[in-house]
């Protein structure tokens, strides 16, 4: 039995109703969008590794993303759990032992450092400039399928977030790209193919509501990871995020900067409840540094003293007010 196969030439058209051809400019530009795609995916994969922790029906995995070539590498804290060392997986399948350098619940980060020499490595991006909208991409290990590449836009910024360790995380990236389980620790990279966040979560059964913990923090918390194994940080027990301040209202107090940190919440008996800090103050400065981000607030508290006084000056009801508080060691828990 023979069997002829008719194949569509450009002229057949099966459809009743042909739809017109994709205007030339349209095709362009979905076509400047692949190649930015492929360029950051081809770019970034081998620095995108699948880890491994315990064995058997114990084990669990995530990913991780190299920023260095001596095998230091960026995860996340619930991926690593209280593991010292696991397995990293390297893009062209090759498997490495790994040790847990140190981790930090309260950012969902941790650091390891795959053994070897002369890995591939990402370059780490500025999480402060990530724009609403802007096209970004993450890569990671999702279900087991490693390597796999989506892509989306920065949703928002600035969001708080509570980690899987329990913690309330501040200035979160929320992206619309595509994450599943294994995608945690995997980076989340722009158009330039820069680390800016570290993937962590997504919301079930929600669809397209996903978040990372911004590169800027992990940047803050490396040296004390290297150092000490954890962060040993100040602690104030307040939770905001960035927001504008109208410049009538600057001009009015004396800031020059347009925005400052709003504050969403208090711990009960914290260090800020008892400075006198109340919802909705918006932190303007602390010591002597202006204030205008969530991560001006996160570096200073990891650089400052733990129990030495400072002065926090925040904005209420238009007036602007220095308070004096006095950081503790951030709880372990």
């Amino acid at each position: 039995m023979s069997h002829e196969f008719h194949f569509l030439s450009s002229q057949d058209n099966p459809l009743e109703n042909p739809q017109p051809p994709v205007e030339m400019e349209e095709a362009e530009a979905l076509d400047a969008f692949s190649k930015v795609v492929v360029r950051v995916a081809e770019q970034l994969r081998p620095a995108v590794v699948n880890l491994r922790v315990g064995r058997g029906q114990q084990s669990s995995s995530g990913s991780g993303v190299l920023f260095s070539s001596e095998g230091y590498l960026l995860t996340n804290h619930h991926v690593v759990a209280d593991s010292r060392t696991l397995r990293v997986r390297l893009h062209d399948g090759q498997e490495v032992s790994g040790e847990v350098i140190g981790n930090d619940p309260w950012t969902d980060l941790a650091l390891v450092r795959a053994k070897g020499e002369k890995f591939p490595f990402a370059a780490l991006g500025d999480s402060a400039k990530l724009r609403v909208g802007q096209l970004v991409l993450a890569i990671g290990s999702p279900l087991g399928f490693e390597s796999t590449v989506t892509a989306g836009v920065v949703s928002a910024v600035g969001r708080t977030l509570r980690s899987m360790s329990g913690h309330l995380v501040d200035n979160i990236i929320q992206t619309d790209a595509a994450l599943n389980p294994g995608n945690s620790g995997g980076p989340l990279v722009d158009s330039q193919g820069r680390v800016a966040g570290i993937n962590t979560a997504v919301i079930q059964p929600a669809q397209g509501i996903c978040f990372a913990i911004p590169i800027n923090m992990a940047r803050d918390i490396i040296p004390s990871l290297l150092k000490h194994g954890r962060v040993i940080r100040g602690y104030l027990g307040l939770h905001g995020h960035r927001i504008p301040i109208p410049a009538q209202l600057g001009r009015e107090v004396g800031i020059e900067m347009g925005s400052g940190v709003e504050v969403l919440g208090i711990e009960d008996s914290s260090p800020a409840e008892r400075a006198g800090i109340y919802p909705e103050d918006i932190i303007v400065g602390i010591g002597e540094e202006s204030v205008s981000s969530v991560d001006d607030l996160h570096r200073f508290l990891t650089q400052h003293p733990v129990g030495e006084k400072i002065v926090i000056e925040v904005l209420r009801n238009r007036r602007r007010l220095q308070l004096t508080a006095v950081p503790t060691e951030a709880p372990r828990r």
